[in-house]
């Protein structure tokens, strides 16, 4: 059997999340418990190991991914030597390929030397992605506190400054719905390069190019410069019906898994109602609601997780270049747990392909040609 893009095609067999009838879990529970209830370092954990944590492995893992994520003095270097114009997913991935220079046991597949050097991916990818704004703007790379959550880290490694409660509630919970989205391309893309056992850094090396794509993870940047270049409500309908009628892709709506809306879609609405009113930009969530409409009146389609997360994300102070270097912070958390998976169980991932090309044709000399 084949299909485009693989649709409909099981590659293989994973216990790390789900979705069924419209419904997503992250080892067995569902997304709406944990956005309303967790801290990303317990679906971290949760991801990795199957359960969430008790006190002790809680109070650990936060400890590992403070210790873990100062980032070492050539990669500062690395990252001011990049020209003033790059791309931050391409600084992104150029730095993560370059990580393993820097760990002695790279090559150490063991479950142990793995889990070590999830954590310091897990810890060091945030540091990096605030570092690349940092250094864009000329400003000192900073390392994170202790006494700070992971959420919290961020925030603060980005601006300089301790964030407000409410950001860091947001931030969570966005870190949390994009955790991990089963067999996604960044994913299946991690899984294809450990199972010919190169090491973890590669594994989510080949994830950030896949991640890199607008049909993955450059929805959300998309998002926030349409409603950037329409400006004002009264400018929705003739945009939309102008790139309905050239055929454009409107971005952040509809799903291939999801036929009923995203289930992720309503928490980062809800977040974007919030904190475009406390921003004073409540037109960027108005203009939302509207576009919302109009796309479900005329294609059926629904907000997927990317559409409102642009706002969310904007009104965070976050500029939009950021948008998928954040998204890989996040979903570095289940890469990271679907390459530890295939490693316990691997086998080499070497699908066919059903030849559709001219058959029996001879060779040509040039001169015949």
């Amino acid at each position: 059997m084949t299909t485009t893009g693989l649709e409909g095609i099981y590659a293989t067999q994973s216990a790390i999340s789900s979705i069924i009838d419209g419904t997503l879990t992250y080892r067995g529970i569902d997304i709406d418990e944990l956005a309303d209830n967790a801290r990303f370092e317990e679906v971290v954990f949760l991801l990795w190991n199957g359960d969430l944590p008790k006190a002790i492995s809680l109070f650990q893992l936060k400890k590992d991914l403070v210790n873990y994520g100062t980032l070492p003095n050539e990669i500062h270097s690395l990252l001011k030597s990049f020209p003033c114009n790059a791309r931050p997913m391409d600084m992104l991935r150029t730095v993560v390929s370059a990580l393993p220079l820097y760990e002695l046991e790279v090559k150490e597949l063991s479950p142990k030397e793995n889990r070590k050097k999830a954590i310091k991916i897990q810890a060091q990818i945030s540091t990096i992605v605030a570092a690349i704004q940092r250094v864009r703007e000329g400003k000192e790379i900073l390392s994170p506190k202790p006494e700070y959550s992971f959420a919290q880290n961020f925030l603060y490694m980005l601006s300089g400054e301790e964030p407000s409660t409410v950001a860091v509630e947001a931030f969570n919970k966005a870190l949390i719905l994009h955790a991990d989205h089963e067999l996604n391309a960044s994913t299946f893309s991690s899984r294809v390069t450990v199972a010919t056992l190169a090491d973890i850094y590669a594994g989510i090396t080949s994830a950030i190019g896949a991640l890199s794509g607008p049909l993955h993870g450059g929805a959300n940047e998309a998002v926030m410069s349409m409603l950037e270049e329409i400006g004002t409500e009264d400018n929705i309908e003739p945009y939309i019906y102008q790139a309905l009628s050239e055929k454009k892709k409107i971005m952040g709506f509809g799903h291939r898994v999801y036929k009923l809306g995203d289930p992720r879609a309503k928490h980062l609405k809800e977040l974007s109602k919030k904190l475009t009113q406390l921003t004073g930009q409540r037109q960027f969530y108005e203009m939302s609601i509207k576009i919302e409409q109009v796309i479900a009146r005329e294609k059926g389609l629904l907000p997927n997780v990317d559409f409102y997360s642009a706002t969310v994300y904007q009104s965070l102070g976050i500029k939009k270049e950021l948008f998928t270097p954040i998204f890989a912070i996040s979903r570095t958390s289940g890469w990271i747990a679907h390459i530890l998976e295939q490693y316990e169980n691997n086998r080499l991932i070497r699908p066919r392909a059903e030849y559709v090309g001219p058959q029996k044709r001879g060779y040509v000399p040039s001169e015949k040609r």
